[in-house]
C-alpha cells in the first residue's frame, strides 16, 4: 500500500529573542509522518516540542527550512490565510479541553462548522454523528459543566473531527485526566486512527506514548530517536 506523505518537515529551525540573546529551540529537525500514523512526540520542559507542535499547527512561523503538509508548502501564509489552512488540514485536541462552558456539547462540536459556513441544520446532524461516534449522543443537550473531564475530552474529540481534518494534533490529551480515564480517551484516539486518520501526540507520559505505532523524543531542540512501536492496545 502506497502511503501518502502527510509531513514532511525538513531543516526545521526555529528561535526566539530574549532580550537581546536568541534561544535556539529547533536545532535542524528533519521529520516525516505518513499518512495514517499515530505518532507520539516526546521530550521533557524545554526539549522543543511543543514549539515544534505550534509549527505543525500553523500558530508559529518556522525561521529556516520547510514544511509540506499533505503536498502543500506552509510558507509566506498571513493570519487569513493560515486560518483557512488550520481549519481545512487540522484538528486540535488540548489538555484544558477548550470547551466553551456556556455552550452544549453539540454546540461546541458544531463551532467549527460554523465557521465553515455550514447551514445551522447541517451543522447539527454532522455534530451529532459525531458526538455519536464519541459515545456522547445523549450528552448532546449538557453543558461542559456537567460532563466529567473524560466526556469533556470526548466532546473536544469530536470537535476537532467534525471539519474532517487530514491531521489531529493533541497536546497532552490525557493531561487532565486519571489513568483509567486516559486509557479510554486513547482507546477512542487509537480507533480514530485506524479509520485512516493522522494523529500526532505530544505527550510526556511513558504509557500514553506506548499506545502509539510509533515514538518520536525530542531533546534540546533535535530528534534524539525516532522508532516504530509495537502498539499497545489502550483497554
Amino acid at each position: 500500500m502506497n502511503h501518502n506523505l502527510m509531513i514532511k518537515i525538513k531543516d526545521l529551525h526555529k528561535s526566539y529573542k530574549m532580550g537581546s540573546n536568541s534561544l535556539h529551540v529547533l536545532k535542524g529537525i528533519n521529520f516525516e509522518v505518513e499518512e495514517g500514523e499515530l505518532v507520539a512526540i516526546m521530550g521533557s520542559s524545554g526539549s522543543g516540542k511543543s514549539t515544534l507542535l505550534n509549527i505543525l499547527g500553523m500558530l508559529d512561523l518556522l525561521d529556516k527550512g520547510t514544511y509540506d503538509l499533505d503536498g502543500v508548502p506552509i510558507k509566506d501564509l498571513d493570519e487569513t490565510k493560515a486560518a483557512n489552512y488550520r481549519n481545512k488540514f487540522l484538528g486540535f485536541v488540548f489538555q484544558s479541553f477548550n470547551l466553551i462552558n456556556y455552550k452544549t456539547a453539540l454546540e461546541n462540536v458544531t463551532l467549527p462548522l460554523y465557521y465553515q459556513g455550514f447551514k445551522r441544520k447541517e451543522r447539527e446532524e454532522e455534530a451529532l454523528r459525531y458526538l455519536d461516534n464519541v459515545g456522547l449522543k445523549e450528552w448532546a443537550t449538557h453543558l461542559p459543566s456537567e460532563l466529567s473531564g473524560g466526556q469533556k475530552q470526548r466532546v473536544a474529540i469530536a470537535r476537532a473531527l467534525v471539519s474532517k481534518p487530514k491531521v489531529l494534533l493533541a497536546d497532552e490529551p490525557t493531561g487532565a485526566l486519571d489513568s483509567k480515564t486516559s486509557k479510554e480517551v486513547m482507546a477512542l484516539i487509537q480507533k480514530i486512527n485506524k479509520d485512516g486518520k493522522t494523529i500526532l501526540i505530544v505527550t510526556h507520559e511513558e504509557d500514553i506514548a506506548k499506545m502509539c505505532s510509533r515514538i518520536v523524543r525530542l531533546k534540546d531542540g533535535v530528534i534524539m530517536e525516532d522508532k516504530k512501536n509495537k502498539m499497545v492496545k489502550a483497554i
